[in-house]
């Protein structure tokens, strides 16, 4: 009788620790940037990052490599700082890249973008103009140990 009362009470606390998918939802999804908005945030988060990882001169970085407008607008940007940028995937023996990864993502509005390497993280929000997008939100870091 207590084993069946214990394994009544034990069932109905693991059964309210689980939730069901439909409550863990976003409202964030994925779209297509161009033009002078493409540009002008890639121009700012590669900037930003340029402040956060090591010098132009010494440092190789590695992205994916992506056709779309963002991501040719990112690697230019990129570029102009001084990177060394390698977006065809073929690294040297004597290279050691820094994976830069990044995403775009719409949200109320605007448009959050995000680049990151394994040691930093930089993401904020935009808000799209005609002239191209201007920040909307703090510069947001999260440095990774």
């Amino acid at each position: 009788m207590k084993k069946t009362i214990a394994a009544i009470i034990i069932t109905t606390v693991l059964s309210g620790c689980q939730t069901a998918d439909e409550t863990l939802t976003t409202n964030s999804t994925p779209i297509t940037v161009t033009g002078a908005t493409a540009s002008a945030i890639a121009g700012d988060m590669a900037s930003r990052l340029a402040e956060q990882v090591d010098p132009a001169g010494t440092t190789t970085l590695k992205i994916d490599n992506d056709t779309s407008e963002y991501a040719i607008a990112l690697e230019a940007a990129l570029k102009g700082w001084g990177y060394t940028v390698i977006a065809d995937g073929k690294v040297g023996k004597d290279q050691k890249p820094v994976e830069v990864a990044w995403s775009i993502d719409s949200f109320d509005g605007q448009v959050l973008a995000r680049v990151s390497t394994p040691a930093i993280a930089l993401g904020r929000a935009y808000t799209a103009t005609s002239a191209g997008a201007t920040p909307a939100s703090p510069l947001s870091i999260m440095q990774r140990n």
